[in-house]
């Protein structure tokens, strides 16, 4: 047993009050980490380590360990094994993940490009939405397959990949890496349009008060790097969103804009005009799970405990009736996700088709919220702006939330790979999981701040996301075809996997095709 077990209770004690006080303190006292543990080598600080210091920021990980005996979800063992649950309500108990993915998923493509969509094609592209949002979930369980069978980090899996390698690190990872940094001009459009929401519901505070207040909030949600608070933060921003949203679709029915059974049954019969056929296949590109979010299944099915509980892999019959159980309650998790973000993303389609397309008017430019909103006051009345914006505001700081927390485990995921840290090492991971929350968002408000063009950032995200999916189909593929399946997949699950593959793929190759050439 370690050093900080020999404690007494009453000094343990006092000293979990200090550890404490370091999750609240400010971003720069991290610098101060950096400068004692510079300076820890001097005679002084070896002599002197009761000090407040030595125990908040060096000492800490041991007593830590001590104090809260939290299982590291990423370390798998016997001790971790769970039976999995058999009936319906455990497996409602179980479900987590694919909240904070649908938090992640019902965020500006769905709240912009579906709603484009339906103000330029009316309720004829409306399968198109449904397919987009259905389709892809097959690549996403393999993702989850792989978790729960192999118990890896998705960059441990990525480094295995064939092809070259620079150092530690193979190309999969350098690349996610590459793509993935690029993204953060998305992510400033992001915040800056979850700002110029707030800067209309309260125009007392300028437009960089209020990112610097978005950057410290989602920070300060995110930077204990604990899986709960991000779990249920997401379930009520979700819970926010999809009612706002299902209540204007419902009240729509009372105005001059209600649509009939026959619109939709309309919009299911697979015809497509040319005028609209971009606009259509670049939706079905931003909408339903996409590459950033399969990456991130595999980081919330770990942290839920999925893997862990399904044990250390072996070749037994207990082990493989154990794992095909929590493979199932994963399979229960994505289809509730899938259910949530396609109602959502359905709800904002319909919206568009009833109230925009039928006056002609296409949300354009920078005020793509302003004519958005005319979808809330439309259908809920000239007062009840504020109904829509509230709702966009959950559904672009939902994006962040969930992004912000999917980031602070990748980028450390990804330097533990390429050598830079102990991704394993529960402290590391804790400490850098702490400083990124700090940093990532201040970096998105500066990149808004410098750029100030909402909607084309968050759509040059869409250009690098199309890329990032030809990595994501080949790590499925090789996942399902290369590595040894203790499990194998049903003929079903394979169909829709390679439907899932092959649309992926071909929507990536348009994206490129429309940027490039």
């Amino acid at each position: 047993m370690g050093k900080a077990f020999q404690c007494d209770s009453g000094r343990r004690s006092s000293l979990a009050v200090l550890i404490r006080i370091r999750y609240f303190i400010t971003p720069g006292c991290y610098l101060g980490y950096f400068f004692v543990l510079g300076i820890n080598n001097f005679r002084f600080i070896k002599r002197f380590k009761i000090s407040f210091f030595y125990y908040t920021f060096i000492q800490q990980p041991n007593l830590q360990r001590a104090i809260n005996l939290k299982k590291d979800p990423y370390v798998i063992s016997a001790d971790t094994v769970k039976e999995p649950p058999a009936s319906f309500i455990g497996k409602i108990k179980f479900l987590g993940p694919g909240f904070i993915l649908s938090a992640s998923i019902v965020g500006s493509g769905e709240l912009i490009a579906t709603t484009v969509l339906g103000a330029k094609a009316g309720f004829a592209a409306l399968w198109i939405i449904i397919v987009s949002c259905l389709v892809k979930v097959a690549v996403q369980l393999e993702f989850g397959r792989h978790t729960i069978l192999t118990g890896e980090t998705v960059m441990q899996a990525f480094n295995k990949l064939p092809g070259p390698q620079l150092r530690q690190g193979r190309w999969t990872v350098w690349i996610i890496f590459f793509f993935v940094s690029l993204k953060i001009v998305q992510l400033g459009g992001m915040v800056g349009g979850t700002v110029i929401i707030l800067n209309k519901l309260f125009d007392g505070f300028s437009i960089t008060t209020w990112a610097l207040i978005v950057a410290i909030a989602v920070a300060a949600l995110i930077f204990r790097g604990n899986y709960s608070i991000v779990e249920k933060g997401s379930l009520l921003m979700i819970g926010m969103f999809t009612i706002l949203t299902l209540t204007s679709l419902y009240f729509v029915q009372f105005t001059a804009y209600a649509f009939s059974f026959a619109d939709v049954f309309a919009g299911l019969q697979f015809n497509l005009s040319n005028e609209v056929m971009g606009v259509a296949i670049g939706a079905f590109g931003i909408t339903g799970v996409a590459s950033d979010e399969i990456i991130a299944y595999n980081y919330w099915c770990l942290e839920k405990g999925y893997a862990a509980y399904t044990g250390p892999r072996e070749n037994s019959e207990a082990w493989k009736t154990r794992a095909k159980g929590w493979i199932t309650t994963m399979q229960f998790d994505a289809m509730v996700a899938m259910i949530i973000y396609t109602l959502v993303t359905v709800s904002f389609y319909l919206l568009g088709s009833a109230i925009l397309y039928s006056r002609g008017e296409v949300p354009q430019g920078n005020e793509v919220i302003d004519t958005l909103a005319f979808i809330y006051t439309e259908s809920l009345g000239a007062g009840v702006k504020n109904v829509y914006l509230v709702g966009a505001f959950f559904v672009l700081f939902s994006s962040v939330y969930a992004t912000l927390a999917f980031w602070t485990r990748l980028f450390p995921d990804i330097f533990g790979q390429l050598g830079w840290i102990d991704f394993f090492n529960i402290t590391q991971r804790k400490k850098l999981i702490a400083v990124l929350a700090w940093t990532f968002p201040f970096v998105w408000v500066f990149m808004y701040l410098f750029i100030e063009l909402p909607v084309l950032m968050v759509l040059s995200g869409g250009v690098i996301g199309s890329l990032m999916l030809f990595i994501v189909v080949y790590g499925a593929y090789h996942f399902k075809y290369t590595r040894t399946q203790i499990i194998p997949s049903g003929k079903f699950y394979t169909i829709a996997f390679w439907i899932s593959v092959i649309s992926i793929f071909a929507v990536g190759v348009y994206g490129v095709i429309q940027v490039f050439f």
